[in-house]
């Protein structure tokens, strides 16, 4: 057998084989054996049909199977020759066989980038440090007080004011006409101020009694949620049935006991700061990630593989369905497309290629090993995030090989990280916490 590579690319190879007549010859002349002794031809008896005979009835049929029976004999083969490694299925060109003569085909594969060894050693970082603050905790506290609060009708007779609660029955119309979108809806219950359909609806509740009805219209704003809304004039029949105001509970050790966990309230505030402290700790981790990934994407350019970018960038708008099926909502519903979702994503699904590739060299490089406790320290992690148990991941892991291949890949470039930060050089510096929110926006 003779194997060549063609490099069209530093990530796509083709990879072209030779089979030797002989034993093209050998797998056509069994091909025939076995068919001679099964087909059934009228005129002759089983075992005994003329091998011109099946070549001029069944030639095609013979030569299609045995050229198939070629590759898969020869391309595990073939790969070992060249150490190619394919990633994902290859694209074959099978052309016809030929009685007498070699055959030939070739199998289009795309391959992991070559990349340069990295500079992993004694790396200048600065880790971000976010100090939680006093305000942060009441915060948090106004929160919780807001999530206990209880709902009472008001007892003096007065209109709307912002802020309170009501129960309403509503119907839109445009043009005069009922409107699907807007459709009436009965004990319809929110918060007025909220905006929770439209602050201008909102708005013209004000000064509104009990057991009253309104009609007006409002301008849903081209950018509205609700495609079906965005840039039109509805007109709006509101019936206000309840006038309900807010009572908060006071903030105090009866108040953090009734929360079931903490007998006061000092117990409960430093329970809020250590979340707090946790979530930031987290998030100071993960720039300290970003930050790594950036340094080793300066250090080595390489051409991703096609196969891998449209894998991760499947996954990232499959995601990003899900995310909107979870809200109740459609592509179509929420204004999006696929292709409208896979420009937006592409360049992420770009860098998390970048990402994995790199993070594999210095797994690679470092002669990173994933030792038995190493991972169960992972699983510990992993059933811990996801209040599951540890025996639980681990059959799921057993039932599904790609799911445990994935947690040990996870789990390889997080010891990557370890090993590169363990050899850096790590200033803390105070962050500013806007900038979470700028990078999330």
């Amino acid at each position: 057998m003779k194997v060549d590579v063609e490099d069209v690319s530093s990530v796509k190879k083709i990879l072209h084989v030779e089979i030797p007549e002989a034993e093209v010859t050998q797998e056509l002349d069994k091909a025939y054996e076995t068919l001679k002794k099964n087909v059934r031809i009228k005129g002759f008896r089983p075992g005994k049909v003329p091998r011109h005979i099946l070549e001029r009835r069944l030639k095609k049929d013979v030569h299609a199977e045995v050229s198939g029976q070629l590759i898969q004999n020869s391309y595990a083969e073939a790969l070992r020759e060249t150490s190619l490694e394919p990633l994902g299925e290859p694209i074959l060109d099978r052309p016809d066989l030929e009685k007498d003569q070699p055959y030939h085909y070739s199998a289009t594969m795309e391959v992991r980038p070559p990349i340069q060894d990295l500079n992993v050693n004694g790396l200048k970082l600065k880790k971000k440090v976010y100090n939680v603050t006093d305000e942060e905790v009441e915060a948090q506290l106004k929160i919780l007080q807001k999530n206990q609060a209880q709902l009472r009708n008001i007892e003096e007779e007065r209109p709307v004011e912002n802020g309170d609660f009501v129960l309403i029955d509503y119907e839109g119309s445009k043009d005069g006409e009922p409107f699907a979108p807007a459709s009436k809806t009965e004990n319809f219950h929110f918060e007025v101020g909220s905006g929770r359909i439209l602050e201008d609806f909102d708005q013209q509740l004000l000064g509104m009694r009990p057991n009253t009805s309104k009609e007006f219209s409002v301008h849903f704003p081209t950018d509205y949620y609700n495609k079906d809304l965005a840039g039109l004039d509805i007109t709006f029949k509101v019936t206000l049935k309840e006038i309900k105001e807010e009572i908060l509970p006071e903030i105090d050790d009866e108040f953090a006991k009734d929360l079931g966990e903490h007998e006061t309230l000092v117990e409960l505030e430093e329970a809020i700061r250590r979340k707090l402290e946790q979530r930031y700790e987290t998030q100071s981790e993960r720039e300290l990630r970003r930050d790594i990934i950036d340094m080793l994407i300066e250090q080595a350019g390489f051409e991703l593989p096609e196969v891998l970018v449209l894998h991760e960038l499947s996954a990232l708008v499959n995601d990003a369905r899900n995310a909107l099926s979870y809200r109740g909502l459609s592509l179509e519903e929420a204004g999006q497309t696929e292709e409208g979702l896979s420009k937006k994503y592409h360049p992420l699904a770009e860098r998390r290629v970048r990402e994995y590739l790199l993070l594999q060299k210095v797994v690679d490089q470092e002669e990173i090993t994933a030792t038995d406790e190493m991972l169960e320290e992972a699983y510990k992690e992993t059933a811990e995030a996801m209040n599951q148990s540890v025996d639980t991941i681990k059959q799921l892991h057993d039932k599904y090989k790609e799911a445990y291949e994935a947690f040990k890949q996870r789990t390889l470039e997080k010891e990557a990280i370890k090993s590169i930060i363990k050899k850096s050089t790590i200033e803390t510096v105070e962050a500013d916490k806007a900038d979470i929110v700028n990078r999330e926006t």
